[in-house]
């Protein structure tokens, strides 16, 4: 029997975290590896069967290779087969957006498992937040990115005190590379702005003026966004008005 699934670790919420499973990663002592056992356990979240009683299910459809896998319940308290639902795409993953989870994996039904390359038969469809932060410095970029930001450091407002929520380094065409220039490099400080949180000692720190917009899929447990993207700059908002929204 090959089974195909993912290794998750779930948040104090049942949901899987990316925060979580990343303190289970590159863990190369075993007695840290025991430790995290404990602290961080795992789950192996099976969704498809890829050979069963001797013979290949690798061209059988998607639906009859979950009706095996189906038959075999396979459960227990590291491992679980979960449900899927046929059609309702847009209620599942409405559905997903308000249980705080990343998103969902949409699949033809008469898919067939190709092995070794992501298919266009299955698509990731993920949940985004939206969030407008201020910027209040910037770390100079490599390459052509070089006399440019190549990171900016974003941060909100909170009972009158500017706290750091991270870096983002993506999303910047360059015209905006250009307008970012024009409009961080007159508001330089010596140094950083932020009242709370601990941003790059090597950044070139402005004063909190510029107001933009950015997409990520969720704030850690540290205060920090998880892959953040720049959307755009927000001119119909001041700086000071900029909180944190939701989560």
């Amino acid at each position: 029997m090959i089974l195909d699934g993912e290794i998750v670790a779930l948040d104090e919420k049942g949901r899987p975290s990316f925060e979580q499973i990343q303190q289970r990663m590159g863990l190369t002592s075993e007695s840290e590896i025991r430790r995290k056992m404990s602290l961080v356990p795992v789950i192996y979240m099976i969704y498809d069967l890829l050979w069963h009683e001797g013979r290949s299910l690798l061209d059988q459809p998607y639906t009859e290779r979950r009706r095996l896998l189906a038959q075999l319940k396979l459960s227990g308290d590291s491992w679980q087969t979960p449900p899927y639902e046929k059609g309702a795409g847009k209620a599942m993953l409405d559905a997903s957006t308000k249980a705080g989870l990343e998103g969902v994996m949409a699949k033809r039904l008469d898919s067939r498992y190709e092995p070794g390359r992501r298919s266009g038969a299955w698509l990731k469809v993920k949940n985004h937040n939206r969030q407008e932060l201020v910027i209040g410095g910037w770390l100079e970029g490599e390459g052509k990115r070089r006399g440019y930001p190549g990171a900016l450091l974003v941060g909100y407002y909170d009972k009158g005190k500017f706290v750091y929520a991270g870096k983002v380094g993506t999303g910047f065409s360059d015209a905006t590379l250009d307008k970012l220039n024009q409009l961080l490099k007159p508001l330089a400080i010596d140094k950083s702005p932020y009242d709370a949180g601990s941003p790059p000692r090597a950044a070139q720190f402005v004063k909190p003026k510029v107001v933009a917009e950015f997409e990520f899929v969720e704030w850690t447990r540290g205060g920090q966004l998880r892959a953040p993207s720049f959307k755009g700059f927000r001119i119909d908002k001041k700086a000071s008005e900029v909180v944190r929204e939701g989560g």
